[in-house]
């Protein structure tokens, strides 16, 4: 994908503003990366460094029950001149992966697929915004500048779902593939997306004329992210010298023994949680969490979510309650916001069929 002007010149602005911030505010990286709303046990910059410590004087980082992060993520830091002395190199690093996503998410709108599907084309598919707006509306969000400079590393699982999703529109199968498979390598959560994601790169083949059924489709390209995750996880064995790495990465996603509060509804109702009853709750939110998938938020709960944090825990003028019920209405904005979503696509769908009731009010029942 060839950048053209206004595209070079929206990521120039973006990386500069980004650089600014890093040089400009040197106390701002670590605020961030100190911030609940940003970091997690299995995502902190600081769980990073300390890993990547132990790493380079050759103890396992998995040793002291801090680091709970993909073993890949050590070689490649250690690479980069120290963070303290040089932080440059890691903050071009998280820099160009939010470029990545950019142009990963200006490819998906190019792409068309939310308005021309298989199955569907809505009427109004020429009025949409340009790939363009869509990478400024990302690139300068303030939320996505903020986990930035709190350099998570989530940013480098969300790049590559994006990229998953942008070769899937394009039919790029088995690239699809080996990107969902290195975000579910980071984090086992993407690969939620899988059987989607195989749907999409199956109808984009159709739609290119490729003949072929989908369930041979579907077995050559399933097996695609089985073998990857097996190199990787192969490759961090090779790295860590043992699997010890499986328990303390996914073990810790899975079993949830790391109960740091954060922005997830996990941590507060299992620290209430008996232990005879543990583990069948975990099987029950594992299973509703496969049932779903969150795609956005609101401004509602990412205002009151921080104040509720500082209040509970340095003012100590609130308790755990009210951090944790704001978590509980972010969720519930999440569920409607889905909801509206599958209503305006089927609105649309209805009015499409009807013309004549273009306007007209329609009951929910």
């Amino acid at each position: 994908m060839k950048l053209d002007k206004q595209t070079a010149s929206l990521f120039g602005a973006a990386a500069v503003l980004r650089l600014v911030l890093f040089t400009a505010f040197p106390t701002l990286p670590d605020t961030l990366t100190g911030r609940v709303e940003i970091s997690t046990p299995v995502t902190s910059f600081k769980r990073l460094q300390e890993g990547l410590f132990l790493y380079n004087h050759n103890v396992s980082p998995y040793d002291g029950g801090v680091y709970h992060q993909a073993p890949l993520l050590l070689p490649f830091f250690s690479l980069l001149p120290n963070y303290s002395t040089w932080p440059i190199f890691t903050n071009i690093i998280y820099i160009l992966v939010d470029l990545l996503s950019a142009l990963a998410l200006m490819k998906i709108a190019e792409s068309g697929e939310s308005v021309s599907t298989k199955l569907y084309t809505s009427p109004r598919k020429e009025r949409r915004w340009s790939s363009t707006k869509i990478a400024a509306f990302f690139l300068f969000n303030p939320f996505t500048i903020a986990t930035c400079i709190g350099r998570p590393t989530s940013v480098f699982t969300t790049c590559a779902i994006l990229h998953a999703i942008a070769k899937a529109v394009n039919g790029a199968s088995f690239t699809s593939m080996f990107a969902l498979a290195f975000a579910s390598y980071l984090s086992m959560y993407p690969i939620l997306l899988l059987a989607p994601l195989v749907l999409l790169c199956y109808d984009r083949r159709r739609a290119s004329k490729v003949s072929e059924s989908l369930t041979s489709f579907v077995f050559s390209t399933v097996p695609a992210v089985g073998g990857s995750i097996y190199a990787l996880l192969f490759m961090s064995y090779q790295i860590s010298g043992s699997w010890e790495f499986i328990p303390s990465t996914y073990g810790v996603q899975l079993l949830l023994p790391d109960l740091t509060p954060n922005v997830g509804l996990w941590w507060y109702f299992f620290i209430e949680m008996f232990d005879s009853f543990r583990s069948f709750f975990l099987g029950v939110f594992w299973l509703h969490l496969s049932s779903y998938l969150a795609t956005s938020t609101i401004l509602y709960a990412t205002a009151l979510g921080p104040a509720f944090y500082y209040l509970w825990i340095y003012a100590g003028s609130g308790n755990a309650n009210f951090f944790y019920a704001i978590t509980l209405v972010w969720s519930l904005g999440l569920s409607i916001l889905v909801a509206d979503v599958l209503f305006a696509v089927l609105r649309d769908e209805w009015e499409v069929e009807r013309p004549e009731m273009i306007g007209k009010e329609v009951k929910q029942i």
